[in-house]
């Protein structure tokens, strides 16, 4: 039986080598809980991280995380060591949080699509910005636009690679992408506009 432990969204503070990284791959491999216990504790802080993106909510993300490591536990005998591990288990995060949203038929399509290929904001503007900011400003986007975004922005997937994974149309992946990106510069320039007035308000 495969075990997934309480989630502790801060991660952990684990100096765990690439040695040892094989070697609890090695032991969760032949369903050894305490491997399971120690990998879930490396990993579940940041995989928390990706699984919000993708969430409505904190409650959905830790949805998505145990859901998430159930599969890592179940499919990890398929992992043979060939690149980043870490990468692997963000693969089964992202595609159970696509699963779910996909049940859900949120995407539809945009009937303008306009060609955003310009720079999201200016770079005066995203030097102001923590990338913490930032991430709360994508967490304000609708769903369909915010799993869109993620997924070209932040995975660095193609339109194509989109469409497939969502079940819908290169047109609609990229509707929603363009809609997205003029919704977060809106709210990019109106917090920049807000942390300037800040500031004129500390001078005076």
């Amino acid at each position: 039986m495969i075990g997934v432990y309480n989630v502790n969204y801060k991660p952990l503070k684990l100096s765990i080598f690439l040695k040892d990284i094989e070697l609890l791959i090695k032991a969760c491999k032949k369903n050894k809980p305490d491997a399971q216990k120690k990998l879930y504790e490396h990993l579940s802080g940041k995989m928390f991280g990706v699984c919000l993106q993708y969430a409505k909510d904190y409650t959905e993300a830790e949805d998505i995380l145990q859901d998430g490591f159930i599969k890592v536990f179940t499919k990890i005998s398929q992992f043979n060591f060939k690149g980043s591990f870490e990468g692997w288990v963000r693969r089964i995060m992202v595609n159970c949080a696509l699963e779910r949203f996909r049940k859900q038929n949120l995407l539809y399509t945009v009937s303008e699509i306009q060609d955003y290929d310009s720079k999201l904001v200016a770079d005066d503007v995203m030097a102001e910005l923590s990338s913490k900011e930032l991430l709360e400003l994508i967490q304000l986007l609708s769903p369909q636009y915010k799993t869109v975004f993620n997924l070209y922005a932040i995975e660095g997937y193609s339109h194509k690679e989109i469409s497939d994974m969502l079940k819908i149309s290169v047109g609609t992946s990229k509707s929603n992408l363009s809609r997205a990106r003029v919704i977060l510069q809106g709210k990019v320039e109106a917090l920049y506009s807000e942390k300037k007035q800040n500031v004129k308000l500390v001078v005076r």
